[in-house]
């Protein structure tokens, strides 16, 4: 399922959150679908289960998989993660304009006057 590359320059956890994250995006772990528990997966790829807790962590909390207690981890809905993915391109798209307004001395006010004019359409 899994396949480290220890010649890769990436930590090891990332490297597993990335191979999770393509398996989900891809259907082959569908939704809701229990993912292995951190002590299964240590053990396949027999590295420390610490690895294993911070992959999953960062997983939790990039809306990939969720987690039930005394039941696992589970993946989350493949449209709930692009929509999650999709805000974060968004806010990250805003922050650089907004640095950029900032370096052509568009001042604060105008951009919270666009902002407010959209949100009030």
């Amino acid at each position: 399922m899994i396949q480290l590359d220890l010649s890769d320059h990436r930590p090891l956890y990332e490297q597993i959150k990335e191979k999770i994250k393509e398996l989900i995006i891809a259907g082959i772990i569908g939704q809701d679908e229990k993912i292995p528990s951190v002590r299964e997966l240590a053990q396949q790829l027999t590295i420390n289960p610490n690895t294993i807790q911070r992959a999953y962590k960062d997983l939790e909390a990039e809306g990939y998989i969720y987690s039930v207690r005394a039941k696992g981890s589970f993946a989350a809905p493949v449209s709930h993660i692009r929509k999650k993915t999709e805000i974060q391109e968004l806010l990250t798209d805003f922050e650089t304009s907004t640095r950029q307004a900032r370096f052509l001395e568009i001042s604060k006010d105008s951009l919270i006057e666009i902002i407010d004019k959209i949100y009030s359409e």
